[in-house]
């Protein structure tokens, strides 16, 4: 039987290893108990101290757990065959605080996400009910494995090359591994400044910008970070798209110039407005044609004038994002003269020729001129 033995002698007691003491002297093992008497107190009690269970130690599964997994921590103890019917009682501690829900009959505890967050000592307890006896394990401490962040990519919404002025453009970053705490920034090139910043327990994150504008055009990109050196990603290019802007009509050159068989230019222009722009020219709403301006700007219609181009003039421009329309420019052609744009009146005084009413030839002649000519015609 373990345990040590505690003699009390004249009121005193005496701790001492445990000890074999014959009650008769068979040969070869001492003196009998009765000659012992000389040398033995008066008053002999014999006490044997058991012990329970012994201290636990604290155990944790996996031993080096990976950021952000779970890991399993028991209470190690054991209880000796005589004591085998006693219950425990266990608690979980990280520093001075207690885990999960405090004392439970269970030698085991499941942290569901473990973080890294510098040295931290973890130990349990273990108590028996009756009698109350508490033991306290060693503390130690759990070494959480961080990854580093990697292939870190930026995407963008709506989509590269989909986003219109005046939407909102919301940047993702996103990490493909990485553990822990990460933070976020994103960045335009040319800025020292970061456009924002988040710090989360995730491997994406999101920054809006509002109403995106024609000047936040750019080059973009994002870093992330989980304490083991920023990683960047890819840069990407980012142009709003911007809607044609009312589109103005002019005629080359001045209609007051031109003539009837001469070419006129009808340039068409939008000022604001993505390219490709494409552009349609019309005469009292009918098509003349359209032309195409891939790099943006402006483009031109060329028109042989004839008398039967009076009237009124527009062209319209659209990109894709919306249709937009000139106000209307008139042109008048007029006249034999053929002027563009003016009206030729002729005026002949009256003009009185001697003729011979005789000759027919004569009355023939004067007669043709005044028609051309559109006098009056006065003869004898």
């Amino acid at each position: 039987m373990s345990g040590l033995f505690r003699a009390a002698v004249g009121g005193r007691q005496e701790v001492a290893p445990p000890a074999w003491v014959p009650t008769s002297g068979p040969e070869g093992t001492g003196p009998p108990l009765q000659e012992l008497g000389a040398s033995l107190p008066q008053e002999l009690h014999l006490f044997v101290s058991l012990e329970l269970f012994p201290s636990p130690v604290l155990t944790a599964s996996p031993s080096w757990p990976i950021e952000g997994s779970p890991v399993t921590l028991t209470c190690e103890t054991w209880l000796p065959p005589l004591t085998s019917h006693t219950r425990l009682q266990f608690c979980f501690f990280k520093e001075h605080r207690a885990l999960g829900a405090g004392w439970s009959n269970s030698p085991e505890l499941q942290i569901p996400t473990m973080w890294s967050e510098g040295a931290a000592s973890y130990w349990c307890q273990a108590r028996t009910v009756i009698p109350r006896i508490l033991k306290t394990s060693p503390r130690s401490q759990i070494r959480v494995h961080r990854v580093p962040v990697s292939d870190v990519n930026l995407e963008t919404q709506p989509p590269v090359g989909q986003l219109i002025e005046g939407e909102d453009l919301v940047l993702i970053c996103s990490v493909a591994a990485g553990t822990g705490t990460v933070t976020f920034s994103w960045h335009r090139e040319g800025s020292e400044r970061s456009l924002g910043r988040k710090t989360q327990n995730a491997l994406s994150a999101e920054l809006r910008i509002a109403s995106v504008r024609e000047q936040d055009a750019g080059r973009y990109y994002c870093a992330a970070d989980n304490l083991d050196g920023p990683v960047l990603s890819k840069r990407i290019r980012i142009t709003p798209r911007v809607p044609v802007s009312h589109p103005v009509l002019t005629l080359n050159p001045d209609v007051a110039q031109a003539m009837v068989g001469d070419v006129l230019e009808l340039r068409c222009e939008a000022q604001r407005g993505s390219p490709p722009i494409l552009y349609w020219f019309y005469h009292e709403d009918v098509i003349l044609g359209n032309t195409s301006a891939p790099f943006g700007g402006g483009a031109s219609f060329n028109l042989s004038l004839t008398t039967e181009h009076s009237g009124n003039y527009s062209c319209g421009a659209d990109n894709g994002l919306g249709a937009q329309s000139s106000e209307t420019v008139s042109l008048n052609i007029t006249g034999g003269l053929g002027v563009a744009g003016l009206q030729v009146t002729v005026k002949v005084k009256k003009i009185f020729f001697p003729i011979d009413c005789t000759n027919s030839t004569s009355i023939k002649e004067f007669l043709n001129m005044h028609t051309r000519l559109g006098t009056s015609r006065d003869w004898c």
